[in-house]
């Protein structure tokens, strides 16, 4: 009698929330799968697109509230894998940026699951624009740098250089940073970077709820509290800022998000 084979797992990015933005292989996954594994940063827009049927599990990750830790997310996707021919574990974004998909993808390989990456649009381009603002420009250097600011400004050994980083890339584009966002703006100044390089910060970007500020680095981090900015955000750094184009933005979608965590 020949064993019968796991399922396969789909690392599918649900892009930055409006729903126009998912791809087709997302949409068509989401129409077809068995099983749905997914965060905190996915609209119930996306999720209406799973069938009735299928199982539903809600593994999300958001700084200062409960949270299902990895190794409990890797265990569910190997088990449900076991049940059903197609599972797809749905990521805010792209699932291979700063969204663990490289480690669960290796955990699913390891255990012999067949695991598929398929790509999505990231926050950190698309709420840029729905702002009107390249995050790559001609006119505004030849380097962008993708860089998370969620880590403990005390560690250590922090992870992320930002003086070094003032110095090395013409653009920042922050994901997760408005925690430490005074701490990440003193920083690049202290590396050399002009507090007076032009700056932005977006609230969930692409759909309803969005808000956002433009600022010089050395007031980003007061008129981001001033205006009561929240997480999910975008900070983008650098002279890309002031090649935006106002008249090419999109209407923000439409759809309903997780509720913005405030500061502090």
């Amino acid at each position: 009698m020949t064993a019968t084979l796991p399922g396969k797992v789909y690392l599918v990015g649900a892009g930055p929330g409006d729903p126009d933005l998912l791809t087709l292989k997302a949409h068509r996954l989401l129409r077809r799968c068995d099983a749905v594994v997914y965060d905190s940063l996915v609209p119930r827009e996306v999720l209406a697109l799973v069938p009735a049927t299928a199982e539903r599990h809600f593994v999300g990750k958001r700084r200062g509230h409960h949270s299902v830790p990895q190794p409990s997310t890797n265990a569910v996707l190997v088990e449900l894998a076991g049940r059903h021919r197609c599972v797809v574990r749905l990521k805010g974004g792209d699932p291979f940026l700063f969204g663990r998909g490289g480690e669960e993808a290796a955990h699913l390989a390891r255990h012999g699951v067949p695991v598929e990456v398929v790509p999505g649009v990231t926050a950190g381009i698309a709420a840029p624009a729905y702002l009107g603002i390249p995050v790559t420009h001609r006119r505004a250097g030849s380097s962008v740098t993708f860089v998370t600011g969620h880590e403990e400004i005390d560690k250590a050994r922090p992870s992320v250089d930002w003086r070094g980083l003032a110095r090395s890339s013409d653009g920042l584009v922050i994901y997760m940073g408005l925690h430490n966002l005074a701490h990440i703006c003193e920083e690049l100044i202290a590396g050399g970077l002009d507090p007076a390089t032009p700056a932005a910060a977006v609230q969930q970007g692409t759909v309803r709820g969005q808000r956002s500020v433009i600022a010089e680095l050395g007031g980003l981090a007061r008129e981001v509290r001033l205006a009561e900015l929240a997480s999910p955000a975008i900070v983008v750094i650098g002279e890309m800022v002031n090649q935006r184009v106002p008249a090419c933005a999109p209407e923000p979608a439409a759809v309903e998000m997780p509720i913005p965590l405030r500061l502090g």
